[in-house]
């Protein structure tokens, strides 16, 4: 990638980003049957980090010409810490969703459950009107009830936030049942979960969303599988286009992932396809 030369668009993406209407939300009882289109789908990347380690391998200038290189229009960031989120959207915030990590520093993957002092930081940290969740966070089996995330998921239906959660099955499920208020967006499709999983959860419950960073198995080989694509004409308004940038590396690979998940979402109806690739992170994560 030519960093360098990409520079100069990024004040052009600023400019032009608020002037294009974005894509139409697909209806849950309507799918439609037009032939996909072959023109660039936006996307509204909705798994992005800009952690300690990816501050120090790309500048805000670099992250921004990559996002835009790789036709992402708005991304949902969350960081280690949260400064990273903040000091992006502060630069493009017509561009940034930040959410808030429970996660100060790194090593607290596995920790944050249990620790007391998360709820009293992310009471301090979170800004109203600017973070629009709480994660992205790592829930094992057994941990949704305890004291801690109890709290967390209370602060996130008090203040009207969205879950961002990496758990399996029966951890989502178990995180879902602590308050049927809840909006809870799953990571990675629960990562190792089959198509059938994920949408007898989503028939189970209204409020989970889905996003499909590093779900490669969606489209082996770039074809849609027939057992996805039937659940995603089945629940057009529940799935979101991921990347998930959790290592320095994985920017790198943005542009590349950008256009491999255009290939298999011009196997859906066109409207299905702008759904997941913008319009149902856009209706669930913008600023009203």
């Amino acid at each position: 990638m030519k960093i360098g030369a990409l520079l100069a668009t990024v004040v052009l993406a600023a400019c032009t980003t608020n002037s294009v209407s974005p894509p139409a939300t697909a209806s849950s009882t309507a799918v439609a049957t037009r032939a996909p289109s072959t023109d660039a789908i936006a996307l509204f990347d909705a798994h992005v980090h800009y952690s300690a380690d990816a501050r120090q391998r790309f500048t805000i200038d670099e992250v921004l010409v990559i996002l835009r290189e790789a036709g992402v229009r708005r991304a949902l960031v969350s960081s280690t810490p949260d400064d990273g989120t903040i000091a992006l959207y502060e630069r493009a915030p017509e561009i940034v969703i930040p959410i808030l990590r429970p996660y100060r520093g790194p090593g607290e993957i596995e920790s944050w459950s249990r620790d007391g002092t998360v709820v009293a930081y992310l009471t301090s940290r979170y800004r109203p009107g600017v973070h629009r969740g709480i994660g992205e966070f790592h829930l094992s089996p057994g941990e949704a009830d305890l004291p801690v995330v109890r709290q967390v998921v209370a602060i996130a239906v008090r203040e009207d936030l969205v879950l961002h959660a990496h758990a399996d099955a029966r951890a989502v499920d178990e995180l879902l049942r602590i308050d049927a208020r809840a909006r809870v967006l799953w990571a990675h499709a629960g990562l190792g979960e089959s198509a059938a999983t994920v949408g007898a959860l989503i028939d189970r419950y209204p409020r989970l969303l889905v996003e499909l960073a590093l779900r490669s198995d969606v489209a082996p080989g770039g074809r849609l599988d027939p057992e996805w694509r039937a659940l995603f004409l089945r629940h057009p308004d529940r799935f979101m286009y991921g990347t998930d940038t959790w290592v320095p590396e994985r920017w790198n690979a943005l542009v590349d992932s950008a256009e491999s998940a255009r290939i298999w979402l011009r196997d859906l109806p066109e409207d299905v396809a702008r759904a997941i690739a913008f319009g149902n992170a856009e209706r669930v994560f913008a600023v009203p």
